[in-house]
């Protein structure tokens, strides 16, 4: 065609766009909506990715470098960012280097000060753990000391409200304290012990790498030393393996790659802002030259396929939604198609009339969902950093990302536009001047190969899963092939719909016969809100999936919802203390139901007065059922040990859950109820009868456990060196049990202790509430208890908190606009290419509550269809996907790996619930809603 035609062609599109103005905005809002969702997740993305300077903000404020004393008397091996790194410690006897041997004789922060001549290092990182007061008691937080008007922590961390601490007296506190605690800027706290030197707060401090800390911040020297005078476990409640500062240096002074390396020579691991700036090869980094010599080359393959699968599922949405736009447009615009072929155009001329719709539609919808989508970010940006727990870099909006996805939306706007030009062009002018033409029976051969698809592309994506062989193209080619193959089976499928009709009510049987009837105009519908549907299942089963790997990893300290009162290492000299503070606890919680105590067996006889000076108890695993890998030397003997059947039984043994009472416990059957769930008669009774309830089968051989109690070394032998206690195993009649919560190993009866010439101390009690216990009320508890006893320590387990993802948020909360919107859009296309039926059903005397009804049906019909099509079709790559991410996790035992971890996969079956019965009530609904009562006259056909 000559570039004039095409002119007349734009032309043409232009002003039908303007004159039907309402299917326009129908077919630019389904174009726009998936650009949008692709444009949001592309600006989250970007935003979440830190440039290199922001890194160094955030991990040293302004100071040159962080700099930790990891291994004093070692070597470390690091990445230019120093978020990896290894230890190497020299071998009992071997020869160590000039640089190990200053680095394990001198103080670290003085080497450090040796090694960088005119640094000032400034202390970072020393949490201690503390209780303080609150507007309702007393609770539990974090304390460090930091001068906030020191510049250096610029970035690292901010004070966004209020001011700075300048007096001993001040502290500074995150958000998430004064949430928890009720207490405002201005409001005075008391730590554990100090509550006659109060500290007033006097701003807010954010860490914007960690928007969820409960911290607070005083100034260097007036907080840690009362505290550990009035506290002194607070004083060993922080970091004790390592030291970390952040290093000031001249102006003109900078740590480079060699100076790290130097630096990790004594011991010392180091993120430097220039290297951040400015990172070395690859081939200059030892840490990564070793990490090649064990992985060769490793790649996760399920990132890369994660980056390939969410853009190509997404283009082929984008494609799938905007063709039944085009496809209505085309059906609409018959008549004047027609017109235009009776006046001498030909084929060529009406496809380029609907391909410049598409064109011109394709483009205002692009540009439409690239500033739908980049506004819809910035206007939620605070909310999606609190509820992700970090705040962006920046707001990051790339244009060359999102010129791709407008070209996307443009390109898509041609393609969706070409079936339907091909089908317009081939139209019989007669029929499309008179408004006639049936429908066609749907194609047995396509369906079929559509079947074909379906099930060859499912397969290939699970074998490509499994294999691990090719899951990049093997995923994204299989969920794409599944997917088109379950859009080539629509139309059969639809008819096959259509026989229910006859079990239903007059409106969606008239509803379901319409779109058999009708399919040209039900088929694209359906294939898009399928194509809707599939990508918000297949991100809502990834993310419960993922959800339900971190709950099977979490390891909790006590049952879910459980009150836990600790005694520490008091012992039992003051039982009639210990007994108020039950009281108090059961008084100001109320309903805990029943109450366990729990005791501890000591190495001392008899009841211990004087705590953990008492001794420990623990129990031994049978020697014949010992992995014999546990005692390996070489790599050799730990992977020949791995297939013994005793390693393969350890193996297969539940996760130890180990709780904070211990692993070896004294308690009586209400013991066994709150901290085991366990509620066993025939346990109960071996209990009574004096004999060892073992939750570990490989404790146990002839019927007995052996108990190995140790006594605290003497005066004399720690002077010798010798930190090991005397030690003497008992052996007790035992009887294996398998507990639901097993958090511990041994429980016996106070009587069965004594009996093996063993002691008991009281460790605290445990109560199972039925629901937890509010963070106020424990508040409020807390500070009771501690005026009555400070050593003591009220817990509650909250259970498992799922991390937030900034971007699983986005993708989530985009791929359910994109399904709700895309449902709406295509049934509310269906319903105005319906108009005339409903025009027809006004003339033979239809009122409009029966016009209303039958369209709402109509619509809920084509949202129902696409749902469950599109459940089907989103379940292949999110399967998929998580079969490979455990295909790529290894599983390994004594430093040996024994294979790949076993794919979890959940369905949220209430949300998928939610989307099958709610995308079809709102397609009703609004459907019904926007019919109008009284219809128009519309142009008879011919």
């Amino acid at each position: 065609m000559k570039p004039s035609a095409w002119r007349a062609a734009l032309r043409i599109a232009r002003r039908d766009a303007a004159r039907a103005k309402g299917r326009s905005a129908l077919v630019l809002a389904m174009i726009a909506l998936p650009v949008l969702g692709v444009a949001g997740v592309d600006v989250i993305a970007r935003s979440t990715q830190l440039e290199p300077a922001e890194q160094a903000a955030r991990t040293m404020g302004t100071a040159q470098a962080s700099v930790t004393s990891t291994t004093p008397g070692g070597t470390v091996l690091q990445s230019p960012d120093g978020r990896e790194s290894t230890s190497k410690v020299p071998e009992q006897g071997a020869a160590k280097t000039p640089a190990q041997q200053r680095s394990a004789a001198t103080d670290p922060a003085q080497l450090l000060t040796e090694l960088l001549p005119g640094a000032v290092l400034v202390p970072t990182g020393q949490y201690k753990s503390t209780t303080t007061t609150t507007a309702e008691g007393r609770m539990t937080t974090s304390v460090d000391e930091v001068d906030l008007t020191d510049p250096v922590w610029r970035g690292k961390l901010d004070v966004v409200e209020g001011s700075a601490p300048t007096r001993p007296d001040q502290l500074a506190a995150t958000r998430k304290f004064l949430d928890r605690s009720g207490l405002r800027i201005g409001d005075r706290t008391a730590f554990r012990g100090l509550d006659s030197r109060p500290y007033t707060i006097t701003g807010v401090v954010e860490d914007p790498a960690d928007l969820g800390q409960t911290v607070l911040y005083g100034r260097p020297g007036a907080v840690f030393a009362p505290l550990a005078q009035a506290d002194p476990a607070s004083a060993d409640s922080g970091q004790m393996n390592w030291t970390t500062w952040l290093v000031k240096l001249p102006a003109d002074g900078r740590i480079d790659w060699p100076k790290v390396k130097e630096l990790n020579e004594y011991g010392f691991s180091v993120a430097s802002r220039a290297v951040l700036l400015h990172p070395p090869a690859r081939s200059e980094v030892p840490f990564y030259a070793e990490q090649d010599r064990y992985s060769s080359g490793y790649v996760n393959k399920s990132v890369l396929a994660v980056a390939a699968l969410v853009p190509g599922m997404a283009l082929l949405e984008i494609v799938l939604l905007a063709g039944p736009a085009f496809a209505v447009g085309a059906r609409r615009s018959r008549r004047q198609l027609g017109l235009l072929a009776a006046g001498g155009g030909d084929r060529s001329h009406v496809r380029a009339v609907v391909l410049a719709g598409g064109a011109v539609l394709g483009t205002g919808g692009a540009v439409l969902g690239l500033l739908g989508g980049t506004g819809l970010v910035a206007l939620l940006r605070g909310p999606l950093e609190e509820y992700g727990g970090q705040r962006f870099g920046h707001f990051d909006v790339q244009p060359l990302d999102l010129l791709a996805v407008a070209l996307v939306g443009l390109v898509t706007g041609l393609l969706a536009a070409v079936v339907p030009a091909v089908q317009a062009s081939r139209q019989d002018v007669v029929e499309a001047l008179t408004g006639r033409g049936g429908s066609k029976p749907a194609n047995r051969i396509v369906a079929v190969l559509g079947a074909v698809m379906v099930a060859g592309g499912t397969g290939l994506a699970l074998l490509c899963a499994v294999t691990n062989t090719a899951p990049v193209p093997g995923l994204l080619g299989g969920s794409v092939i599944a997917e088109l193959g379950m859009l080539l089976c629509t139309p059969l499928l639809i008819g096959l719909f259509g026989r229910l009709g006859r079990h239903l009510p007059l409106s969606p049987r008239l509803a379901l016969r319409d779109s058999v009837r009708n399919r040209g105009r039900t088929a694209p519908a359906v294939a898009a809100v399928m194509a809707a549907v599939a990508g918000a299942v297949a991100v809502g089963i990834y993310h419960a999936s993922d959800v339900e790997q971190q709950r099977r990893d979490y390891r909790p300290s006590l049952p879910a919802g459980a009150v836990a009162l600790l005694q520490g290492g008091r012992g039992e000299g003051d039982a009639a203390r210990y007994a108020t503070l039950r009281d108090t606890v059961e008084k100001d919680l109320g309903k805990l139901g029943e109450r366990a105590d729990v005791l501890g067996p000591t190495a001392t006889p008899g009841a211990c007065t004087t705590g953990y000076a008492c001794g420990y108890v623990r129990a031994l695993m049978a020697p014949e059922k010992r992995c014999p890998a546990d005692d390996a030397i070489t790599d050799e003997e730990r992977r020949a040990a791995t297939g013994d059947p005793r390693c393969v039984a350890m193996r297969s043994l539940p996760d130890e859950l180990t709780s904070m009472f211990g692993d070896v416990l004294v308690g009586d059957p209400a013991l066994l109820h709150n901290l085991l769930d366990l509620h066993d008669p025939a346990a109960e009774q071996a209990l009574a009868a004096g004999k060892a309830l073992v939750l570990r089968h490989d404790r146990v051989t002839g019927g007995k456990v052996t108990l190995r109690a140790e006594e605290e070394p003497t005066k004399a032998q720690i002077d010798a060196g010798d930190y090991r206690g005397t030690t003497r195993d008992v052996d007790v009649a035992a009887v294996e049990v398998d507990a639901p919560l097993p958090f511990a190993t041994v429980v016996m009866s106070r009587e069965a202790a004594q009996r093996a010439g063993l002691g008991v101390r009281s460790l605290g009690s445990l109560w199972r509430p039925a629901a937890a216990p509010s963070d106020g009320k424990v508040q409020k508890t807390s500070d009771h208890l501690g005026k009555l006893d400070d050593t003591v320590y009220l817990d509650v387990e909250r259970g498992f908190q799922a991390e937030r993802s900034v971007k699983m948020v986005g993708l989530t909360a985009f791929a359910a606009l994109v399904a709700l919107g895309a449902a709406g859009i295509a049934t509310g296309l269906a319903a105005a290419d319906s108009q005339q039926d409903l025009a027809t059903l006004a003339a033979v005397g239809a009122s409009g509550g029966i016009r209303r009804r039958l369209s709402g049906f109509q619509c809920g019909v084509i949202a129902a269809m696409g749902s469950v099509l599109g459940l089907l079709c989103g379940t292949v790559p999110a399967v998929a996907l998580r079969l490979l991410e455990a295909r790529n996790t290894q599983v390994w035992v004594n430093g040996t790996p024994v294979g790949h971890e076993d794919a979890v996969i959940a369905v949220p079956w209430a949300d998928l619930a939610a989307l099958l019965v709610g995308l079809p009530v709102v397609a009703v609904l609004l459907a019904a809603l926007l019919t109008r009562s009284r219809v128009g006259l519309t142009r008879r056909a011919g």
